[in-house]
């Protein structure tokens, strides 16, 4: 296997660090595999792109993924799958024309200060196509509505690699008091659970960064550290 290494450049997550990837840089025929493969020792997909954080100098990053047979929703946890019953959530391998506007909402109004910004239509389908791997779409509605979307990937290349990963949610920015982020990843959960998938992948965890805070609040949960997976299963409220 053939990898790179990207130059440093400001991370977005620590302000005061720089941040290197190691990117994996052969293609071929059976890239979904290997993607499968390489998730399981800490990397990442974005676009057509499979990274992992490469820092000399912080080690900050570490990939989380939730085995969900194990799984067990927290008090608050429950309180928002009881608040949000009436929403549906929908499992789709089509992207709808209506993602967009939503994304477009959920940028200008969540996200006017970050790299995203402005959104376009021409990065928005290059943020969610993959020429070997598309990516399956979760969707919430409320009645006919449109709330929510968790752009997801569906691994299924082998017995050890069944599992669903995260990569991007975006919502109606006027239903963050329903706590639909968290509530997402929930429908997630259930879909792996559904699919007969072990995991769910959630991307990084990034210690001293309080917008990932939320991951670490799913129990049991696994982090990928010094090159093995290691199980956390504190409880919390």
């Amino acid at each position: 296997m053939k990898f790179g290494i990207t130059q440093a450049f400001s991370c977005s997550y620590l302000p005061q660090q720089h941040e290197q990837l190691l990117v994996y840089a052969d293609e071929d025929m059976n890239q979904a595999w290997r993607y499968g493969q390489l998730i399981q020792v800490g990397f990442r997909r974005s676009g057509d792109q499979i990274y992992r954080p490469h820092c000399p100098r912080c080690q900050a990053c570490e990939s989380i993924r939730i085995p969900v047979d194990d799984f067990l929703p927290s008090r608050s946890q429950r309180r928002i799958l009881k608040k949000n019953k009436s929403f549906e959530s929908r499992f789709s391998r089509t992207p709808a024309e209506q993602y967009y506007r939503l994304y477009e909402k959920y940028i200008n109004c969540r996200h006017a200060d970050g790299t995203m910004f402005p959104p376009s239509r021409e990065q928005f389908d290059s943020f969610i196509q993959c020429r070997w791997k598309p990516p399956v779409f979760i969707e919430a509605y409320d009645q006919n509505d449109l709330i929510a979307v968790a752009v997801t990937d569906d691994i299924n290349a082998g017995s050890d690699q069944q599992a669903l990963s995260a990569l991007y949610t975006f919502f109606d920015p006027n239903r963050e008091k329903d706590s639909i982020g968290t509530w997402m990843i929930l429908q997630q959960i259930s879909f792996a659970r559904q699919l007969g998938r072990k995991y769910l992948y959630l991307g990084y965890h990034v210690a001293g960064c309080r917008k990932m805070d939320y991951k670490q609040n799913f129990i049991p949960h696994e982090r990928f550290s010094d090159n093995k997976w290691q199980r956390n299963a504190k409880k919390v409220p």
